[in-house]
């Protein structure tokens, strides 16, 4: 099995679950470091790129974040890099050196756990005919097909959990604090933690938002004598007539990197009302920790699901959170899909109801 792309919590809690239901049919189970640089990068691994998962290795770890079998998110098989002599870069297509490797070591099949970036290269194995069944892992909950992905849970909990610390900081002060929360594309970590948080204003990048909107709720607070504001910023909002904002460029296998907008957004706030304004950017802290009891159990549910679909003969799926069951859906819609947060939904309707600004 491997666990590729960002970090999330609850991604022990699969290897376990995947170790431990493996053992009970009498199979063996590997895991890869790094995403597939275990197998790429051989080198690198003097102990081994890739080892056996055995019970003493997974005791214990379901309540650990991380993951002990490590991630990344530059080690695309698709797009590896291949230093020239210039000093440029040329990307090649170095699949069939993965689906060699599991042919060469009698490995059967493959445990990807991974977000939209892994599950769209375990489809690609899959069609090269390795036999594969993904998990649904990302905190920013993005991935289409499946009702909730682990680490959602976890990254919402810590994001309402320093909302609410804010609260005190911002009113004490009379100031506007601006929390950035990850999720690139989709705003579900701002929409979830911002409501159960009590937000006065929340930026998706589902709505392209207007300044003046929030200016405005703001300055109706401090009429009311409310002096102080919480505005939370999805990494991936933009304004109306502007662009979101990009830390680094993507390339052939790297995705680009969002962040900078929470410090954009109190700027003009600040600016804009007079106020006190500050911005408080959570980034990775969401990706540690333990994993909530939901993420924990949920992650345990899917990797035990992974191993019963390819007992029962199942390949290119991805094993989801229906409601209340995990089943399997098929990885071709899955990979390239992102799940964006419905404009419509019952949530996005609360937050309206409850007097949250959402920039339009």
């Amino acid at each position: 099995m491997s666990t590729g792309g960002g970090d999330a919590p609850g991604l022990n809690a699969v290897i376990r679950a995947v170790t431990l239901t493996a053992a009970k049919r009498g199979w063996e189970c590997y895991g890869i470091r790094d995403g597939y640089n275990g197998i790429l990068y051989p080198e690198r691994y003097p102990e081994g790129g890739v080892f056996r998962l055995t019970l003493d290795r997974v005791r214990g770890i379901a309540h650990l974040g991380g993951t002990m079998l490590g991630t990344t998110n530059k080690g695309n098989p698709l797009h590896f890099p291949l230093p020239q002599a210039d000093g440029s870069v040329r990307h090649i297509d170095r699949s069939d050196d993965i689906i060699d490797y599991f042919a060469r070591q009698g490995l059967d099949a493959l445990v990807a756990v991974g977000g939209d970036g892994s599950l769209a290269i375990a489809h690609e194995l899959h069609k090269k005919g390795l036999r594969v069944v993904g998990v649904p892992k990302t905190i920013d909950n993005d991935l289409d097909k499946t009702f909730t992905t682990f680490g959602f849970d976890t990254a919402v909990e810590f994001a309402t959990d320093c909302i609410d610390r804010l609260h005190s900081t911002a009113e004490s002060h009379q100031r506007v604090m601006v929390v950035e929360v990850m999720g690139r594309y989709a705003g579900w970590i701002a929409l979830h933690a911002g409501i159960a948080g009590g937000a006065h204003a929340i930026l998706l990048p589902e709505i392209p938002f207007d300044l003046d909107k929030v200016v405005a709720k703001i300055r109706h607070r401090d009429l009311l004598g409310r002096m102080y504001s919480i505005v939370v910023v999805a990494e991936g909002a933009a304004p109306r007539d502007g662009q979101r904002v990009v830390l680094e460029s993507g390339n052939a296998g790297h995705a680009e990197r969002l962040g900078g907008i929470g410090e954009q957004v109190a700027r003009a706030l600040g600016e804009r009302t007079g106020k006190d304004a500050r911005a408080v950017v959570l980034g990775h802290l969401l990706r540690g920790g333990s994993p909530t009891s939901f993420d924990r159990l949920a992650s345990l549910r899917f990797g035990t699901a992974a191993v019963r679909a390819l007992a029962e003969g199942r390949s290119g799926v991805m094993v989801a959170l229906g409601y209340p069951d995990v089943n399997c859906v098929p990885l071709e819609e899955v990979a390239g899909r992102m799940k964006s947060v419905p404009l419509d939904s019952d949530t996005v309707q609360t937050a309206r109801d409850l007097g949250i600004c959402l920039g339009d």
